[in-house]
């Protein structure tokens, strides 16, 4: 009788693995998958030394200099991420990685998160040497939306309801990655999201 009802709570359990272990990337009723747990790293890689920590549906990046690297890539999307930084937080998302090992605004493209950057046209909101940010939006202390378009050769970044980019257009990279940057200061994302399109 033991031996059946270990059996028994052995394949219950091994069922519930199947159906629910990987919440992570199940689809949503909208058509977006989510692409953090809240609870584990799975289907990231980490790069670099950035110091990365998870619970309560949070990853949250608070030390230099590094990246969380989806292991898979994609192509045409709309990105919905609700993110938290401090004023002076160096980070961002990068899309369309071409290298997941060196990821830098040079081998793909970077939506900024940084509100104090020296170069206020490429500050939050922006697509880093690509696309300025117009209107200037600072996020720097509390939950922010960000909607990222990539389709072909155009992009659109929505923050907060606002528009930031319009019709960025570039066609270097076509396809990559998904990277999230910790390159100073505190940064929090939770329900990270994508849809292809």
């Amino acid at each position: 009788m033991k031996s059946s009802l270990k059996l028994i709570a052995s394949l219950a359990f091994c069922l519930h693995t199947a159906l629910f272990g990987n919440l992570a990337f199940a689809q949503n009723q909208d058509g977006f998958v989510d692409l953090i747990d809240g609870i584990s790293l799975s289907g990231w890689n980490i790069i670099g030394n950035a110091s990365w920590l998870i619970g309560n549906g949070v990853v949250e990046g608070n030390k230099p200099n590094g990246f969380l690297v989806s292991t898979k890539s994609y192509k045409n999307f709309v990105i919905r991420a609700e993110f938290w930084a401090e004023s002076d937080t160096n980070s961002g998302i990068f899309i369309r990685c071409q290298d997941p090992n060196k990821v830098s605004a040079a081998t793909s493209y970077e939506v900024n998160i940084w509100d104090t950057r020296p170069e206020q046209a490429y500050a939050t909101g922006a697509i880093v040497d690509v696309a300025k940010v117009n209107p200037i939006h600072k996020a720097g202390g509390r939950w922010n939306t960000m909607e990222i378009i990539a389709n072909g050769s155009h992009f659109k970044v929505i923050l907060n309801g606002v528009v930031t980019v319009e019709d960025g257009q570039d066609s270097k990279f076509a396809e990559g990655p998904i990277a999230l940057q910790s390159a100073g200061g505190v940064v929090k994302f939770k329900k990270v999201q994508i849809k292809p399109i």
